[in-house]
């Protein structure tokens, strides 16, 4: 029952994980634009983008951990 409820919330955090991440807005000019913008990729998000990145990043360790509780098996009674 438990191994079922983990799961069912592990496969929601990943769905709304891929929700979140096409959120973001583009970030530039990608791998290019490293060399041609150096300071001005540096510069601060707003309150928005702020609360996106944290929401992504609570939604990716929830994600990662139950794949790593669920993939150990460590709940499985046997």
């Amino acid at each position: 029952m438990t191994t079922t409820v983990l799961s069912w919330i592990w496969v929601a955090s990943g769905v709304f994980l891929m929700l979140l991440i096409l959120l973001h807005s583009p970030k530039g000019d990608g791998m290019g634009g490293l060399a041609a913008s150096g300071s001005s990729m540096f510069t601060s998000a707003s309150s928005a983008e702020a609360t996106l990145n944290r929401a992504t990043w609570i939604c990716l360790s929830i994600f990662l951990s139950l794949a790593i509780i669920l993939g150990a098996g460590w709940l499985n009674q046997t």
